[in-house]
């Protein structure tokens, strides 16, 4: 797990180049294709162009096996030996993870529409209310684009910037627990009685 996440962090922070820009660059083709083509015909190309590529390449090895009366091991058969089922014990995990996620942004969620806590579900309202204008400047494709876009400057901008950004989010952040508190004093209504909480 730990290595999945340096891997990602080493990718979305720059630090080797190279990489990045491959990643970066062939993803970003592929969503932009997304605008233009169909789903099955984005997914039909890039398979062809991956086989294309392999074939091309076994041919090629097979032609110079040919004439230098080599007998090599097809160029592929380090990646054809890899066992890549997923294991009964790791779909499980999968699976009960899934679940546990699925479960609490159900009961965040009947949390925020019941109004159970009128301060929180004021500030879900708002957040609705934006997603609204911004559903009707942006199709999901285009929100998809932005926010990988985001994955790949973000990190870096902020890393390259962490002491000025963290002053700035912590200032914001002290005055919106200023405004909520304020707002929680003035409307108690709509808070979980203490008795609730420890009954949970």
């Amino acid at each position: 797990m730990g290595s999945k996440r340096e891997k990602l962090e080493a990718l979305v922070y720059w630090r080797d180049p190279v990489s990045s820009g491959i990643v970066f660059g062939a993803t970003l083709v592929v969503l932009l294709s997304f605008a233009y083509m169909s789903l099955i015909s984005v997914v039909a190309y890039l398979a062809m162009f991956i086989q294309s590529g392999c074939i091309l390449l076994r041919l090629y090895k097979t032609a110079l096996q040919t004439v230098n009366k080599t007998n090599e091991s097809h160029p592929f058969q380090e990646y054809l030996d890899l066992d890549i089922r997923l294991p009964q014990e790791k779909a499980e995990e999968l699976s009960k993870l899934a679940v546990v996620h699925v479960n609490a942004v159900l009961v965040e969620l009947r949390r925020l529409l019941l109004a159970e806590d009128l301060v929180d579900s004021a500030k879900f309202f708002g957040i609705l209310w934006v997603l609204t204008y911004v559903g009707a400047l942006f199709n999901g494709l285009t929100l998809i684009i932005i926010g990988f876009i985001a994955l790949f400057t973000l990190p870096k901008v902020y890393e390259n910037n962490k002491t000025q950004i963290d002053q700035n989010i912590e200032v914001v952040r002290s005055k919106i627990a200023e405004l909520t508190n304020k707002v929680r004093a003035a409307i108690p209504i709509g808070k979980k009685n203490p008795e609730t909480k420890k009954k949970e």
